[in-house]
C-alpha cells in the first residue's frame, strides 16, 4: 500500500467530487479558501494547487471517522507527516491533509476553523462572527464558505496570487458582505493593506461610512 509523503502530488477534485467524497459524514464541513471562491462566483478565477474544505474542532474526529476507505488522514508533527490514528489528539491537529490510497495523491485539505451552536467564529479574533447561514452558503447543494469571510482569511498577509481572488470577488459582493468584509478589516485586521483602501476616502473603493448619504 503506498505511503504519502510531502512531495506527493495533489489532486484538484471538483466541488462535486468532494461533495461526493464527504457524503458519508455527518460533519459539519464546507468549501473554503479559493475553491469555494470559485463555486460561488460559479468559475475558476485561476489555477488552484489544491483543494481545501473546512469543519469545526468538534467536527473533526467525526468527518475522519466517516472517511471511505481508499482515504486516510495525515497531520503535520516534529517536521514528519503522521497517520491521525498515531497522532496526539490532545495537540492541534490541523491542517488535515487527506490522502487518496488509490491515486497515490493528495486528495483534500481540511482547515479546522471555529464555531459554536448557533453561529461561526473567526479562529483568529472570535469577536468576528457570522450565523452559520450566513458563513456557509448552500450553492448548488454543496456547503461553501462565504467569499467574504474567504478574503477576510487571506487579509492578514495577501499575496499577489490572493490580490487577483480580491479584484475578482469584491466587486461581486452584496451590500451587506462587503459592509461585513469592511468591518472585519478595520477591525480586525486594520494593517493589512487590503484596508487602507477601506480607510482612504481618497480610495477607488470608497467604505460605506465613506460614502456620501443623501439628503
Amino acid at each position: 500500500m503506498p505511503s504519502p509523503t510531502a512531495d506527493s502530488p495533489w489532486l484538484t477534485p471538483s466541488p462535486r467530487e468532494v461533495a461526493t467524497l464527504l457524503s458519508g459524514t455527518t460533519a459539519r464541513w464546507w468549501l473554503s479558501g479559493g475553491v469555494a471562491m470559485d463555486h460561488w462566483l460559479g468559475e475558476a478565477i485561476r489555477p488552484r494547487p489544491n483543494t481545501d474544505v473546512s469543519t469545526t474542532g468538534k467536527d473533526l474526529p467525526q468527518l475522519v471517522a466517516d472517511l471511505p476507505p481508499h482515504l486516510s488522514a495525515w497531520v503535520a508533527a516534529n517536521d514528519s507527516l503522521v497517520a491521525w490514528a498515531d497522532a496526539d489528539q490532545d495537540s492541534e491537529l490541523h491542517p488535515v491533509r487527506l490522502y487518496d490510497e488509490n491515486a497515490d495523491a493528495w486528495a483534500l485539505q481540511v482547515n479546522v476553523e471555529d464555531g459554536i451552536d448557533r453561529a461561526w467564529l473567526y479562529r483568529r479574533d472570535p469577536r468576528l462572527q457570522l450565523p452559520w447561514d450566513r458563513a456557509v452558503l448552500d450553492v448548488d447543494g454543496i456547503p461553501t464558505g462565504a467569499p467574504e469571510v474567504q478574503l477576510v482569511w487571506k487579509a492578514l498577509r495577501p499575496r499577489p496570487e490572493d490580490e487577483v481572488d480580491h479584484d475578482a470577488i469584491l466587486p461581486k459582493l452584496s451590500e451587506e458582505a462587503v459592509a461585513f468584509y469592511e468591518t472585519a478589516l478595520l477591525r480586525i485586521h486594520p494593517h493589512s493593506t487590503w484596508a487602507i483602501h477601506v480607510r482612504s476616502p481618497f480610495a477607488p473603493a470608497k467604505a460605506s461610512w465613506n460614502k456620501k448619504r443623501p439628503d
